[in-house]
């Protein structure tokens, strides 16, 4: 199961012509298993201006196995992966991505995104991500 980051979602809803956006494209296109967290619905949903695309996107969006914090657990897992990057050397930006990383882990998912943080992130923990095939 493919858990997508905002980072690439922002690229295909906006129709960016960029690798993240054609591999996406792909991947719904041939029915690859994609699913949300909510956090990264609403990050999507908060960058939308128009209130009739923001309803077709949320309903769109809605059709999509969701994972989410299963227990304080995950909270507690997103600090220790901030340390654990912390301690190598890496500077993790946004608190919120320790936290989508940490539940891609505990649920076996391979992120698919493009932002540096979840590099660090994959460089010190268990994090497995999905390479850019364009």
């Amino acid at each position: 199961m493919i858990l997508v980051d905002t980072s690439v979602w922002i690229d295909f809803l906006q129709g960016r012509d960029t690798a993240h956006r054609h591999t996406l494209h792909r991947l719904i296109e041939d029915e690859e298993d994609i699913c949300l967290t909510g956090i990264v619905l609403t990050e999507i949903l908060q960058g939308i201006k128009d209130d009739k695309e923001g309803i077709k996107i949320k309903d769109d969006l809605l059709a999509f196995p969701f994972y989410n914090p299963s227990e304080i657990d995950t909270y507690i897992e997103a600090a220790n992966i901030y340390r654990q990057c912390m301690k190598k050397g890496k500077t993790v930006r946004k608190t919120i991505d320790c936290l989508i990383a940490a539940i891609a882990i505990e649920n076996g998912l391979t992120l698919f995104h493009n932002d540096r943080d979840f590099s660090c992130i994959e460089q010190c923990t268990d994090l497995k991500t999905l390479s850019v095939v364009y």
